[in-house]
């Protein structure tokens, strides 16, 4: 009785050992990173570290946190941040937001407010923690830009999952569910106010080859840039309208897409109208191409329904024998 309680006695002095160091390396490595990116130029502001959670777990927070990378522009500000962890499972972790907290771009600003906005990674065991899967979850998400009206969601649903043949290739996952776009924007595209106020479905299945891993230099040196997506299936529907798409672009180094997205449409004469309201479409061009769909639609046997190829190639985007203008440009920042 008194080895084992010996024992039990130095496994549990050796467990907090274990804990109190993993502790104080946690807290040092965060506090590094904040000097290193000081050091690069960022903003990079926290005005507290603390990690809890003994004996099983590590919980850090970060109050008061702000960073900004000049390179790209991109800014984040929030009371605070928690990244939580299982002591004994380090490469599985949990990472939570606030209610409220600012996001800027070099375009604009906006406030995003929700409940319960997490995200599960999990990482492999290397020094670089390259991501292997992660999910991403809010409810009640609201996006407000500044001085205009906000985009809300009852729910959102984010999900990457690395592929293990290919160590740069992921398969990404994304739902929206009670999307509400912002109020001027649906004036805009529906001034008569035909359609619901939200979303009856928003989704996309798709697998992502980058050029590199995403790991830790994601967000130190720069981020992972596409070179091929294939789209199983996006799928968007907004009352009598509906949009899916599935096809395989390649990337080049300038983010410049080649292939073709076939398109189904649903009373496409209706998203036609809307995209010239909304600015997207001149109405000379608009006509042109509605004559256009039209003889392709009435050749299928269908007058209201397309299924015609969005085709990409030399910086150029055409909708079957359409030109519609320059290809989209496929970089992160």
């Amino acid at each position: 009785m008194r080895i084992l309680l010996v024992l039990v006695l130095i496994a549990a002095a050796a467990w907090s050992g274990y804990w109190y160091v993993g502790k104080s390396g946690a807290s040092q490595a965060f506090s590094a990173w904040f000097d290193a990116r000081r050091a690069e130029g960022w903003v990079a502001e926290t005005s507290e570290i603390e990690t809890r959670g003994f004996p099983n777990r590590f919980d850090t927070t970060f109050t008061d946190i702000v960073l900004a990378d000049p390179d790209t522009g991109l800014a984040w500000e929030a009371p605070f941040f928690q990244i939580l962890a299982l002591s004994y499972k380090p490469n599985h972790v949990i990472a939570v937001w606030p209610d409220s907290q600012l996001i800027a771009t070099p375009m604009e600003k906006y406030r995003v407010e929700s409940q319960d906005m997490r995200a599960s990674l999990v990482t492999r065991a290397d020094i670089r923690l390259p991501l292997d899967r992660a999910t991403l979850t809010a409810e009640q998400l609201t996006v407000t830009p500044r001085e205009a009206d906000p985009t809300r969601a009852e729910a959102l649903r984010l999900a990457a999952e690395r592929v293990p043949t290919h160590p740069a290739t992921y398969r990404l996952g994304l739902a929206a569910e009670g999307l509400s776009p912002a109020l001027d924007w649906r004036v805009r595209l529906d001034p008569a106010g035909k359609l619901p106020d939200r979303f009856d479905a928003l989704s996309a299945d798709l697998t992502v080859e980058f050029d590199k891993p995403w790991d830790r230099s994601a967000i130190e040196v720069a981020r992972p840039q596409p070179r091929r997506i294939d789209i199983r299936l996006a799928e968007a529907r907004w009352g009598r309208l509906e949009l899916q798409a599935a096809g395989e672009l390649r990337v080049d180094a300038q983010g410049l897409p080649e292939g073709e997205i076939v398109v189904k449409a649903r009373n496409w004469r209706d998203i036609l109208k809307m995209a010239v309201a909304s600015g997207t479409l001149g109405e000379g061009f608009a006509g042109t191409l509605e004559d256009g769909l039209s003889l392709i639609s009435q050749m299928a046997g269908n007058p209201r329904t397309l299924d015609i190829p969005l085709t990409f190639r030399d910086g150029k985007v055409r909708l079957g024998p359409v030109p519609l203008g320059p290809a989209p440009v496929l970089r992160l920042r």
